[in-house]
């Protein structure tokens, strides 16, 4: 019993009873899990339910990494407008700075100018006013805005008197 189109070697029988047995058993052993991988292919919607359920443990997955991804990348922009607004802070505080500084300094020259032009004024005042109007002219030149106060006061009445004359 020689298979010639095979090239295996010809299958002997059993030696004993104990040993077909064993033959028989793992021949149904075999056939068996040959039925059961045919029973599987044959099952298109067993087959196409966990094709499914692992399509939707993919998309699970890629769920969650993309909540991390999103989370992380939020994080990232929180930290790096965190950082911006206290560039902004610092720079806004300097600025600041800059022009408290240099309105003191502006400051600190017009009051300078203002009292170098107040003494220049009393010197004329003093030589070039005549002796019965100079303690007034100097009080004036002195306190200017009770000055402008008073002197605009005295231009109301004279234009409304102006304006409207008695009949």
């Amino acid at each position: 019993m020689t298979d010639r189109t095979s090239g295996e070697p010809p299958v002997t029988g059993a030696k004993g009873p104990d040993e077909l047995r064993r033959q028989i058993q793992r021949t149904r052993s075999e056939l068996g899990d040959t039925v059961e991988e045919l029973a599987g292919k044959m099952d298109v919607k067993g087959r196409a339910r966990a094709r499914a359920a692992d399509l939707r443990d993919k998309a699970g997955a890629m769920t969650v990494q993309l909540r991390s991804s999103a989370a992380q990348a939020g994080h990232t922009v929180h930290d790096r407008a965190t950082q911006a607004g206290h560039m902004v802070q610092d720079r806004a505080a300097k600025t600041g700075h800059k022009v408290q500084d240099r309105t003191l300094q502006a400051g600190h020259v017009t009051q300078g100018k203002a009292s170098q032009t107040s003494a220049a004024l009393e010197r004329r005042a003093e030589h070039s006013v005549p002796r019965p109007a100079r303690p007034l002219v100097l009080a004036a030149i002195r306190h200017p805005r009770p000055t402008l106060i008073v002197g605009a006061a005295v231009a109301t009445v004279v234009v409304v008197s102006w304006r409207y004359p008695k009949k």
